[in-house]
């Protein structure tokens, strides 16, 4: 282990997870690695094509100059080389910005305490991506929002204030007037220090529960074992996520609903899982429990076949008996937004229509629902793949519009 991943597992656990959104190609992932030292592209068609497909992970400590009180992410303070201390662990999630990747951005929304919004300074703002997220971390009841003007380097001052007042009047048609906007260039780290500060002052450390019944939210499964690795040593598979409340052990028995896709007697099914926590992982170090706060990995004795490529997310993770109920059908109070979001004309929503295909997702999980019943402000939607939420969840909406889902308004899972 490099002695940074030991300092950073000397701090123990995140204590808070931010979300990085924002239109694709607008710097979420350097940023990310100027704060944590961490490239979260890591996926081979990421780096072939230069955008996140997938959720990306990384931790960062924010420390704070004791002399001079500046803020930064290094142990000695860059500006006057005193020492600093350490205000808290956070966990990043970098989401997709490429509008065919809504879903996967969405997934990412619910498993984090707050959120940076990155606009870049030589686009016109809002690009169509920029809105979407908005719109949806509004949806989503994400309310603690930090605005990032990245690539202040590549436009000229003017040009800058320009873009500026271009995204203050866009967020105060978002309903996020009041959120702080800061200049940045992530290539070079300008403004670093004063990102940290708005995120200290803005995005607090939500307080936890840790008597709640744990509930783990499944955005990635993997198989770490290599090919070719020999059959008695391999290790069981893996889930990546967030523990959203409760606290889960090493040792403990867990469910995971909906679990795995089988057929039975000519119809598809899923079964629950159950398996047993080997081990627990989260800021880079073996932990014996975890509690919310941060992405953390669980090893588990499942058949790594079972959980390879990401065929558990979207589940749900926590003791047994003790989870939301499975929904194949799902019954929602929904509110339509006036216009659609991400598209370029300024498109109205039109109501729902009986029989036609919906984008749905709720918590990690992405599904399509056909609407098979329809009231005033009530639908049911028959699922193409199954859902475990509990009732009053968030269910976002999105409509295929011009050959891409679009996002149209939100539900509410009745009783």
């Amino acid at each position: 282990m490099s002695k940074k991943a030991e300092k950073q597992s000397d701090v123990g656990q995140p204590v808070i997870t931010i979300g990085l959104f924002g239109h694709v190609d607008h710097g979420k992932t350097t940023l990310t690695e100027k704060l944590s030292g961490k490239w979260t592209d890591t996926h081979s068609e990421e780096l072939k094509r230069g955008i996140t497909i997938r959720l990306g992970y990384a931790d960062a400590i924010f420390r704070k100059c004791t002399k001079c009180n500046e803020y930064t992410v290094a142990e000695q303070c860059p500006k006057c080389k005193g020492p600093t201390e350490i205000l808290r662990k956070v966990s990043f999630v970098d989401a997709p910005g490429h509008e065919s990747l809504m879903a996967t951005m969405l997934s990412g929304a619910t498993i984090i305490d707050g959120a940076l919004l990155l606009v870049a300074a030589n686009e016109k703002c809002p690009q169509p991506q920029t809105r979407e997220h908005l719109m949806s971390l509004k949806i989503i009841g994400i309310q603690n929002v930090v605005v990032i003007q990245n690539k202040i380097d590549l436009v000229s001052e003017e040009e800058a204030l320009d873009n500026y007042k271009q995204i203050r009047k866009f967020l105060e048609l978002g309903d996020f007037a009041d959120a702080p906007v800061i200049p940045i260039s992530a290539q070079y780290g300008i403004n670093i220090n004063l990102l940290i500060e708005a995120i200290e002052e803005r995005i607090k450390t939500p307080h936890r529960d840790a008597n709640k019944e744990p509930v783990f939210l499944v955005a990635r499964s993997f198989d770490i074992n290599r090919p070719g690795s020999d059959p008695e040593k391999l290790s069981g598979g893996v889930l990546g996520g967030g523990l959203v409340q409760g606290k889960l052990k090493a040792g403990e028995t867990i469910e995971i609903r909906p679990g795995r896709k089988i057929e039975r007697e000519g119809k598809v099914i899923f079964e629950p899982l159950s398996t047993k926590i080997v081990s627990l992982r989260a800021g880079g170090m073996n932990m014996e429990s975890i509690t919310p706060g941060g992405s953390a990995g669980i090893a588990t004795l499942l058949d790594p076949s079972v959980v390879a490529s990401d065929k558990l997310s979207g589940s749900v993770a926590g003791l047994p008996g003790k989870l939301p109920k499975v929904h194949y059908d799902l019954d929602l109070d929904t509110t339509l937004l006036k216009r659609v979001v991400g598209a370029k004309d300024k498109l109205l929503v039109d109501p729902l229509k009986q029989n036609e295909w919906l984008m749905l997702n709720v918590n990690t999980s992405a599904t399509v629902g056909l609407v098979i019943e329809l009231s005033k402000n009530n639908v049911k939607c028959r699922l193409k793949l199954p859902i475990c939420a509990a009732p009053g969840s968030r269910v976002t909406i999105s409509r295929m519009i011009a050959n891409r889902w679009r996002l149209i308004g939100y539900g509410v899972i009745k009783a």
